[in-house]
């Protein structure tokens, strides 16, 4: 990149900014080595790139490690990222949406767990297709579990149940029911 301004032209970017796009380029090619597989499997890569990446992913010596991140970054340079960094975007809001189902779920089990009957009635207009009797009978589980008298496994497969039944629900319902993914009172 030239840091020379010709007449007629706009202004050459500064070395500031020259820095920010070169470390820009660099995070870009961090996530790329942190992506999972099937992900970047599915990303329109040239065949060089892909290669590096995956030679990045095997590395474990640091000097090495370093040498090859920064290779990757050479080697994005030479593209327009803009699609990367929209495929990474859509990654990262999947990932993000599905820590929040996890969330939910666990605030679900943890009050079902302090408050028993009344989260169980509020947790059932929240998912109207949820059986009563299946949900009471592994909230007792649970509880007993945690009172040591219960087998082991019985809030985790409370927890399976709740996530099976909030994946149900359309989320125009939890929106409604639960705001900022809040669990209702």
């Amino acid at each position: 990149m030239r840091r020379r301004q010709i007449a007629g032209e706009p202004p050459p970017p500064s070395k500031g900014e020259l820095r920010r796009q070169a470390l820009a380029v660099q995070e870009l090619g961090d996530r790329l080595i942190a992506v999972p597989a099937a992900v970047l499997a599915t990303m329109a890569l040239p065949e060089q790139l892909r290669e590096a990446i995956e030679a990045a992913r095997r590395i474990s010596s640091h000097g090495a490690l370093l040498r090859q991140r920064r290779f990757v970054a050479r080697l994005l340079r030479d593209l327009d990222t803009a699609p990367l960094q929209q495929a990474l975007a859509g990654t990262d809001a999947c990932a993000r949406a599905e820590a929040s189902r996890f969330r939910r779920a666990e605030r679900w089990r943890d009050r079902l767990l302090a408050d028993g009957p009344p989260a169980i009635a509020a947790l059932l207009l929240t998912c109207p297709g949820a059986g009563r009797d299946e949900l009471t009978a592994l909230v007792d589980r649970a509880l007993a579990e945690r009172a040591g008298h219960g087998a082991a496994g019985a809030a985790r497969a409370l927890f399976r149940w709740l996530r099976e039944q909030l994946d149900r629900e359309p989320p125009a319902t939890l929106a409604a029911t639960a705001p900022h993914d809040k669990i209702p009172p």
